[in-house]
Order: structure tokens, then C-alpha cells, then sequence
């Protein structure tokens, strides 16, 4: 007969760790009660279990992968990490409010980077999660793409065009065409960019002349670096 003693409960997995975690930060949600109530969960409750499911199985699935492929990572040594409690309480509490994928990925990766020890200092990490639930789909491209618009454009598969050299503002708008016209909105986001520090040049300079040096010159900070590599996935580069 086996002794009961020697019987070992199985460790958790990454879908038990994230499970926890992300339960108690999405418990930290106010629910108003009586018709309020029942219009939530007639309503509401359903697709926000739905974006809850698939996060909590997107972390789950994420550390699984670092435990596969980081050396020395093992999903157990998570309990006793507090900044990755902290971070996943945040992103938990953002991700059920977004359904952009790219935000979602960013805060993913934002998450895993904490959990693989590969992200800046605590009050960082704070900050640009903050930065990632507040800022748009359109910031995180165009941030990607101001940090390199020569690479950014190669990766497009997209040529050198003589056409689009002349201002920076002229190369975004030839990158993405759905910004052609839109001005007053690109430079919203570049002010907003620039705001947090995450670029050096403010809207008016997308708009001055330059050589074609200066037009695909890098214009992120060194903040805005550790923002795109902190949203970034772990296993980039």
C-alpha cells in the first residue's frame, strides 16, 4: 500500500500560477448591485469572461514557453515574486479592457518580460504598463516605427521611394496610408509620445524639410526603447 506521506501534490503549471494571479486582480473590479447588476451580467458578464479565459490562457501558455526556453526559469519561483504579482494585477485589469490585439500583446509580453527578469526597475514597469492601457494602437505603430523608419519599412517589405523623402511627416503617411490627410491626429499621438518621454521630437518637427538622413533618422528616447523592449516578446531578437 503507497504511504499517503510520501504521495507529492503536482507543482503548478503556468495555467495555475496565472489563474490565481490574474483572479485576484480582476477581483479588484467594482460591481455596482440591483439593476445595474443584472444588466451586467445579461450583458457584459459573458464577452468579459470570454477576454478574462483568453488571457488568463495566453500567460499561462506564455510562462509554459519561458519554462521551455529561458534556462534556469522554472513557473514555481513566481510565488515568491512580487513584482510579477504587481504586474500581472495591472496588465490583468487592462487586458479585460481592451479587445486590440496589439495592446493585449503588448501587455502579454510586458508580463512575461517581468516574469523571465528581462524588464527595468519596479517603477518602470509600473509606468509603462500605465503607458500601454492609456495609449492607443496607433501610438504603439507609430513609437515602432519612429524607432528605426528604415527597418520599420524593410520589415513591410517596403521600398525606398524618392517620393516620400522631404519631411518625416511625408514617410509616415506614405507607411501608412490610412494617415494620409490625418494630420491633427498623428501629431496628437507624436505630443502624446514626446509628453512621456518615450520621443525626442515634438509634432512640428515631423513637418520641417530635411535630407533623407534626417527624414529616417531614429527618433525614440532611451525610454521609449525600454518601452518597445519591454513590450516586446522575450524571445525577440
Amino acid at each position: 500500500m503507497t504511504n499517503d506521506k510520501n504521495l507529492q501534490p503536482p507543482k503548478p503549471g503556468g495555467g495555475d500560477i496565472a489563474h490565481t494571479v490574474v483572479k485576484a486582480g480582476l477581483s479588484a473590479i467594482p460591481i455596482v448591485g440591483g439593476p445595474a447588476a443584472e444588466l451586467f451580467s445579461a450583458l457584459l458578464a459573458p464577452p468579459l469572461a470570454k477576454r478574462r479565459d483568453n488571457w488568463v490562457r495566453s500567460i499561462a501558455e506564455g510562462l509554459e514557453e519561458l519554462e521551455e526556453k529561458v534556462s534556469g526559469f522554472t513557473v514555481d519561483s513566481l510565488r515568491e515574486n512580487e513584482a510579477f504579482v504587481t504586474a500581472v494585477m495591472h496588465a490583468s485589469q487592462a487586458a479585460v479592457r481592451n479587445h486590440h490585439q496589439e495592446k493585449l500583446e503588448a501587455l502579454r509580453n510586458a508580463v512575461l518580460n517581468v516574469a523571465s527578469g528581462n524588464a527595468p526597475d519596479e517603477d518602470l514597469q509600473l509606468m509603462f504598463l500605465n503607458f500601454i492601457d492609456t495609449l492607443t494602437p496607433w501610438h504603439l505603430r507609430i513609437l515602432r516605427f519612429l524607432q528605426g523608419p528604415a527597418a520599420y519599412r524593410a520589415a513591410k517589405g517596403m521600398t525606398s521611394t524618392n517620393q516620400a523623402v522631404g519631411s518625416p511627416a511625408r514617410v509616415i503617411e506614405h507607411t501608412f496610408p490610412e494617415l494620409r490627410g490625418q494630420r491633427a491626429f498623428y501629431d496628437q499621438i507624436v505630443s502624446d509620445l514626446f509628453s512621456r518621454g518615450l520621443m525626442n521630437s515634438e509634432p512640428s518637427g515631423l513637418h520641417a524639410m530635411m535630407t533623407a538622413s534626417g527624414v529616417l533618422a531614429k527618433r525614440t528616447t532611451p525610454m521609449g526603447d525600454a518601452f518597445l523592449a519591454f513590450v516586446s516578446s522575450p524571445h525577440a531578437g
